[in-house]
């Protein structure tokens, strides 16, 4: 009686513990849209910038401020994505 109770115990713990962590997972993915982190050269200034969440939502910025419909970055013709590097570098923030 003494086992059952303590596999008993152990069971519970296990689904708890379980079901505890998935939630965890699910926000490592729930960002405002699914971006992978990647490396995208700018090849007017020489130089990488990590394309993740933050350089997404700066991106969002500079589409709206141009009353410009959202379009992947790797979608632009080379003379937008430089344009969109040259904004980046003109606004303080930049990295």
């Amino acid at each position: 009686m003494r086992n059952s109770k303590l596999m008993l115990f152990g069971a519970a713990m296990f689904a708890t513990l379980s079901l505890a962590a998935a939630p965890v997972r699910a926000q490592d993915h729930d960002d405002r849209r699914s971006v992978q982190e990647h490396r995208v050269y700018d090849p007017i200034h020489k130089d990488y910038h990590n394309w993740n969440g933050d350089e997404d939502r700066r991106y969002h910025t500079y589409m709206e401020e141009r009353h410009e419909k959202y379009r992947d970055f790797s979608r632009l013709s080379k003379k937008q994505q430089r344009e969109y590097w040259q904004w980046r570098h003109d606004h303080e923030d930049h990295r």
